[in-house]
């Protein structure tokens, strides 16, 4: 079947957004007086939604209390609000994909577990809102990804069959959430996998830029 639309995932596929997402987890366990994480650590665990981010921040020899996980929620959206977009950037190539799949007329919805509060700013921040038809985000739907429901509801709001949709992601999350929806998924190698290389069984294809993707729909296409 002809791929009829497109979902994408926002944090390691379209922008870079770890820099921003480092600096108020390191805000928050400065505030309260845990121990500092590393970039690296954040990129790590990056990926599940704010909830998941902020349990991993805080487990140390043994996971936090949900006391402690609520006031550093608190704190990060206080914190991420005054970060967000300061120093994300799209991904090389990003833009010029992006502009090939609108000029191609295929409904385009970004999926991502971030919070709407911080999803509509950054993508207006970073010029990109205009190119998304439907923006399906962490407390749109009561799951996030890996749950298929994220994909399924973006798919139902532009109309389109979950089965001739291709989502385009970062992480094993994106794979198992496309998979579980029923729609082709493509990743990326450049972003956030938690720390878990991806391979080729993974997913249907691993593109290295958008761009290449670009040419590899068209390829797709022309062949149906």
């Amino acid at each position: 079947m002809p791929v009829t639309s497109i979902t994408f995932d926002l944090d390691g596929t379209l922008l870079d957004t770890a820099r921003d997402i480092f600096v108020a987890c390191q805000r928050v366990l400065a505030e309260m007086r845990q121990p500092a994480r590393s970039e690296a650590d954040i990129r790590r665990f990056v990926g599940r939604g704010m909830d998941e981010l902020i349990t991993r921040c805080l487990t140390w020899d043994a996971p936090p209390e949900p006391a402690d996980v609520e006031e550093g929620m608190r704190l990060f959206r206080r914190f991420y609000a005054e970060e967000n977009g300061r120093s994300t950037r799209a991904y090389p190539g990003v833009l010029t994909g992006l502009q090939a799949f609108h000029a191609s007329g295929l409904p385009l919805a970004v999926v991502t577990n971030k919070s709407l509060a911080f999803t509509q700013p950054l993508l207006a921040q970073t010029a990109l809102a205009d190119y998304f038809q439907v923006v399906v985000c962490g407390d749109s739907t009561p799951f996030k990804k890996p749950h298929p429901e994220p994909i399924l509801h973006a798919c139902r709001l532009l109309g389109v069959a979950p089965a001739t949709n291709l989502h385009i992601g970062d992480s094993i999350n994106d794979a198992l959430a496309a998979r579980a929806a029923g729609s082709l998924v493509w990743l990326v190698p450049y972003g956030y996998t938690e720390g878990k290389p991806l391979c080729a069984n993974d997913c249907d294809a691993l593109i290295s830029d958008f761009p290449t993707a670009w040419q590899q729909l068209e390829a797709l296409q022309r062949q149906i």
